[in-house]
């Protein structure tokens, strides 16, 4: 009986450690991030491409669509690192399966920088084509910009895609960018210096 009792003590003092751990250490919460970017082409059709995200610790698990290819599809899984103080960063590496009138696999990546009101921001994948291997082909979407207010921001982009055909390897174009609460709304203009420049409405929202 002296031992049953002793065995019963350990176990709810075991137990009572572990709650009290976990309450002082609670898990991680999930945030949600999603955007819709629609991209005005001067020569093809209009098209949407949205993309929602979510995260929780270093866990980051994404889905985007008409980014490698139109009616093509796109599922990630990332680990999420992040420090700073002065000067923040963070990165999430990534690998994901595309599908549909693209289809292979890829290796990704997303980052960001800042450092008092400038921020730089950079996505990229690298493509491998399951069904031709020439057509394997590395994404990019980078910004540097500058945030005079917290609800706004002005910057330079660039892009490398081929979603739609176009004469720049690398197009370069400008934004502008404001936010309200956990909306932000920006506008992108690329190739401005060219008679058929390219514009991009995107709106995001995170909770």
């Amino acid at each position: 009986m002296v031992r049953a009792a002793y065995i019963t003590w350990a176990i709810l003092v075991t137990s009572a450690a572990h709650v009290s751990a976990q309450t002082a250490t609670p898990a991680p919460a999930w945030t949600f991030d999603s955007s819709v970017s629609t991209y005005f082409l001067p020569d093809d059709g209009n098209y949407a491409q949205p993309r929602i995200a979510t995260d929780r610790g270093w866990l980051h698990l994404e889905a985007r669509v008409n980014y490698e290819d139109l009616d093509t599809g796109s599922i990630w899984f990332g680990y999420n690192w992040s420090s700073g103080e002065t000067v923040e960063w963070a990165l999430t590496p990534m690998v994901g399966g595309v599908y549909g009138q693209t289809d292979g696999v890829a290796p990704g990546y997303t980052g960001s920088l800042s450092w008092k009101r400038i921020e730089f921001y950079s996505e990229g994948e690298y493509v491998f084509d399951a069904d031709d291997s020439a057509d394997s082909f590395f994404y990019n979407w980078s910004e540097v910009t500058f945030v005079p207010a917290e609800w706004f921001r002005v910057g330079l982009v660039t892009q490398r895609t081929r979603v739609y055909e176009t004469e720049r390897d690398i197009q370069r174009g400008l934004l502008v960018g404001i936010s309200y609460k956990n909306l932000e709304a920006t506008t992108y203009v690329f190739n401005p210096d060219d008679s058929k420049s390219v514009v991009v409405l995107s709106v995001a929202l995170s909770f």
